[in-house]
Formats: C-alpha cells, sequence, structure tokens
C-alpha cells in the first residue's frame, strides 16, 4: 500500500466516526424539537451536512485509490447512511489499515513474496 492510499482511508476512518455522531445528535434534535420547544435542527442539520459531505468525497478517494471490489465500497457507503455505521466503518477501516501495514512490513523484510 503506497503512501496516498494510507491517507485517503486514513482520511475516511477519521471522519467516519463524527460523522456518525452528528447523524444521532441530529435525530436527537429532531425528537427534541417535536417535543420540546428546542431547535437545533437547522445547526446540526448543517454540521451533519458538511460531515457526510466530506465522508462521501474521502470515500469515493479511498475507494478509487485502495482498488476496492463493488462489494466493499457499497458497505462502506451504506455504513455512512446507517445512524451507528459510522462507527462500524471506523473500525473496519482500522483493521484494514492494520493488515496492510503488516503486510507491507513482511514484504520489506522478505517474509513475504508480493
Amino acid at each position: 500500500m503506497d503512501l496516498k492510499t494510507a491517507t485517503a482511508l486514513r482520511r475516511l476512518r477519521l471522519v467516519s466516526a463524527p460523522e456518525a455522531i452528528s447523524f444521532l445528535l441530529l435525530l436527537v434534535c429532531s425528537v427534541l424539537k417535536r417535543t420540546t420547544d428546542f431547535n437545533a435542527v437547522p445547526a446540526m442539520g448543517m454540521i451533519h451536512g458538511i460531515l457526510f459531505v466530506l465522508y462521501v468525497i474521502f470515500w469515493a478517494d479511498a475507494w478509487n485509490r485502495a482498488k476496492w471490489p463493488l462489494k466493499t465500497a457499497a458497505l462502506y457507503f451504506v455504513l455512512s447512511v446507517l445512524p451507528t455505521g459510522g462507527f462500524f466503518a471506523e473500525r473496519k477501516l482500522k483493521r484494514e489499515a492494520e493488515s496492510a501495514v503488516i503486510a507491507s512490513r513482511a514484504r520489506q523484510e522478505g517474509i513475504v513474496n508480493a
């Protein structure tokens, strides 16, 4: 894995958890808007929208650089539209990055020929 691919995956990983948190907060604000006089939906909606757009941009970049199969790319996109999916995406991306680092070190040390 080259540096640009690792950076793309890291960016996607770093934005996935905040995007999930903002989605959950938006849902809470929506409930509060309907049950109380508290209305933070416009502010939370904008914050979540910005984070979602960043997630989609970083997802497309990671898909392009990592050469994921369609199934993997679709999984990461579906996780972005589920309320807690960003947490699962972050965990899965972390494992993928760790595996790539281990494989890269093994190739450098000549343990694996790939």
